[in-house]
């Protein structure tokens, strides 16, 4: 067993962190400080985009993606923390994703990260990307625990109750596709271009939100799960169906985004019942949106406004902080790092990886096999 050094933290001094994130095709590295009271400074943020290299393919390639990971991720380190004007010694701790996704990405950011906590002598904090899109909204603001999350990205959708750190119960998740997976095939049906989220939003302005009929899977349902292969068919066979014009991109875009927004809004409102139930919470709550899907602006507003009138207060990240970033994986390794919570430096790359690990593992909702469950 490859042993953490002993942990030598001050429980009444700031923390500086040095978090990694390669999980999917953005190579990203962050040196943040975080202060006894949870305050946060944000050194430096360093991302480097893989999208010129996945335009081409209209998606993710992995082998590219592993590939590209492993040319930027020494001057992306050395980037951060010249930018951060702290040395490598100053560093309290070094963290970075360990799953869940692509694991060729996965490895190389894990493996970076243990060989400078080992050179440098500081503990390894192997972090759930998941965990870091939950804390992402304590980036810029108070965030106290309990909260309901919406967690929506091209991997992942999913809500759960949050009651502390490490402490998530699942309320719903997709039984099939991510929200995010719907988004980027709709863009590349259409030939909208890459990245599918931010390509759809931008058509829909465009276009009619009720020019196309198209359905609102589990819309009505006595549960919080979601699902949405049928959606995304819906959208291939109203596309093979148009005149391919301009015109028509804009409206199945609209009609898309209108119905992803009607979906998520349903399955949330079961949700804050179910949260209540769970908690035991009454009064003013919270919720919280996060993940590469919540900067869509339709459906922010739509959850602001259904918030206002569930008495939650609605929270999300800055839209810089939407999206994979590494000062999430910073600040989750921060967190950690302050409640004793460090792992050995043989802590395993993995490409499956629940924030509910024991309730995906005995009722697993997309998929359970060699990898482990999926969610």
């Amino acid at each position: 067993m490859a042993h953490a050094p002993k942990l030598d933290v001050k429980q009444d001094a700031a923390l500086l962190v040095l978090g990694l994130e390669s999980s999917c095709d953005e190579t990203a590295a962050s040196v943040l400080r975080r202060y006894t009271d949870g305050r946060v400074d944000i050194l430096s943020n360093i991302v480097a985009s893989q999208d010129e290299e996945h335009r081409p393919f209209g998606g993710v390639v992995p082998e590219i993606a592993a590939r590209a990971h492993m040319r930027k991720i020494e001057p992306i380190l050395a980037k951060a923390i010249k930018t951060s004007g702290v040395a490598w010694d100053d560093l309290d701790g070094i963290a970075a994703t360990a799953g869940p996704g692509l694991i060729g990405g996965v490895i190389t950011g894990l493996m970076g990260a243990k060989g400078l906590a080992m050179a440098l002598g500081k503990p390894l904090i192997a972090v759930n990307h998941l965990e870091g899109h939950a804390l992402s909204p304590r980036l810029t603001e108070d965030c106290p625990f309990p909260y309901l999350l919406l967690l929506v990205s091209g991997g992942h959708s999913q809500l759960l109750a949050v009651t502390g750190l490490g402490q998530y119960e699942r309320l719903g998740s997709t039984v099939d596709d991510a929200a995010g997976e719907a988004f980027d095939k709709t863009a590349k049906v259409m030939g909208l271009g890459f990245p599918g989220g931010p390509q759809v939003q931008n058509w829909a302005a465009r276009g009619k939100p009720d020019a196309i009929k198209l359905p609102r899977p589990m819309k009505g349902r006595d549960h919080a799960d979601f699902s949405f292969a049928g959606l995304k068919t819906a959208v291939a066979r109203a596309w093979e169906a148009s005149d391919k014009t301009d015109t028509a991109k804009a409206d199945i875009a609209a009609s898309f985004q209108r119905a992803m927004t009607d979906t998520i809004l349903d399955r949330v409102g079961r949700a804050m019942t179910l949260y209540r139930r769970t908690t035991g919470e009454e009064g003013q709550a919270r919720i919280v949106v996060a993940g590469g899907v919540a900067a869509n602006t339709e459906l922010r507003a739509g959850l602001k406004a259904m918030a206002e009138t569930r008495d939650f207060d609605f929270i999300a990240p800055p839209l810089k902080f939407c999206g994979d970033n590494a000062a999430m994986i910073a600040l989750a390794g921060a967190e950690r790092l302050a409640a004793g919570m460090i792992d050995t430096y043989d802590a395993p790359a993995r490409p499956r990886w629940p924030l509910d690990t024991d309730a995906a593992a005995t009722a697993p909702k997309s998929g359970y096999g060699k990898k482990g469950p999926k969610s």
